[in-house]
């Protein structure tokens, strides 16, 4: 019984996706992305054949699925806001879990030859679709969208929840929360822009380092250079007798440089993604404060403008991770508002306690 209910979610899912990439292919009016998505749309439709059929050999039947309004309201926004390129990466994000379990199923679970077959077919598939907007994605640097999305997210939960708790302090004085705002937007921005940047240029450099030193070690002594090459490999989880045979490979090759993988992310482009996308974050919650009369007016607005925002972070997030819309949406409004609830509950403590509103 478990074995179909994983083959109707997977069916769900498989069906989603091609309804998904079929009404972006039909929206879409660059022909080659056209065509693309919609070779996209068919692969996807063809391994939901797979599980439909896997579920009715079983006596089981399959729900009917389509797209809701809402959901290609979603997607033609996000096309508009991201681009079709965009879109798809972000389901490509999941597509190694989808790889995984696949397996795990493949292995587990009863099969009959012709199934085994097809699903290892699938399997196939799956790690081959980042393969087909590759040429799109480096044009476009499709994998800062995820520093994009993340940045902007935590601008809007951190400052919705700092201004909320200082407008309970500043009831008066609406300007001074906008400007503290701010001044904490800045300098989280600039946090965020520059742990990104520290993050990825460290991992560079530490790649780099390893492989000069590979490098002076295959120059001085083979043996050794087998060694060093046979221990990285089975760190990467390459098994013992394997890795003996490929370490010899590698050193006859002389290119001990190849088993270091070079980084594709920019240092410069993601902390500037990231942190840009921070202070656009920042940008709802903080508007208000510079237009109403008193903080209590402010508020009411400031949540509205970040709640507004989260809806849209949210609905990325949630077509990046293949989970329900409004599940995501629902999740995310709710926790961004308790914070901001809960900030603004301290700050009023704190303005009773030490007698501070101004």
């Amino acid at each position: 019984m478990k074995a179909i209910a994983l083959a109707k979610r997977f069916y769900q899912n498989e069906i989603k996706d091609s309804l998904v990439y079929e009404y972006l292919g039909h929206i879409e009016k660059r022909e080659n992305l056209k065509n693309k998505l919609l070779g996209l749309a068919n692969i996807e439709k063809r391994h939901a054949e797979f599980w439909r059929k896997f579920i009715e050999n079983r006596g089981e039947k399959v729900k009917k699925v389509k797209l809701g309004s809402f959901k290609k309201f979603s997607l033609r926004f996000l096309r508009w806001f991201l681009g079709s390129v965009y879109i798809v990466s972000l389901f490509e994000a999941t597509e190694s879990s989808t790889v995984s379990i696949y397996y795990d199923f493949y292995k587990n679970y009863k099969l009959s030859n012709e199934e085994r077959r097809e699903l290892g077919n699938i399997i196939l598939d799956e790690l081959e679709h980042e393969k087909i907007f590759e040429k799109e994605k480096k044009l476009l640097h499709a994998e800062n969208i995820r520093d994009l999305v993340l940045g902007m997210n935590d601008g809007l939960v951190e400052l919705l929840g700092a201004v909320t708790g200082l407008s309970a302090v500043y009831v008066n004085n609406p300007i001074i929360v906008g400007l503290s705002g701010l001044i904490v937007g800045v300098a989280g921005s600039l946090s965020m822009g520059i742990g990104t940047y520290v993050s990825v240029r460290s991992q560079r450099q530490v790649n780099e380092g390893v492989r000069k030193r590979l490098s002076i070690v295959f120059s001085l002594s083979s043996e050794r250079a087998k060694k060093e090459v046979k221990e990285k490999l089975e760190e990467m989880g390459l098994a013992e007798e394997v890795s003996d045979e490929a370490a010899d490979y590698i050193v006859k090759k002389g290119k001990p440089e190849n088993i270091i993988p070079r980084e594709d992310i920019n240092e410069t482009r993601a902390a500037l993604y990231t942190g840009l996308a921070y202070i656009l974050g920042v940008f709802f919650p903080v508007l208000p404060y510079f237009f109403a009369p008193t903080s209590y007016i402010a508020l009411p607005f400031s949540i509205f403008l970040a709640g507004l925002a989260l809806a849209i972070v949210s609905a990325i997030i949630s077509v990046m991770s293949g989970i329900s819309i409004k599940r995501k949406v629902a999740e995310m409004v709710v926790l961004g508002l308790g914070a901001a609830g809960l900030s603004y509950l301290f700050g009023y403590i704190i303005s009773v306690f030490f007698g501070a509103s101004f």
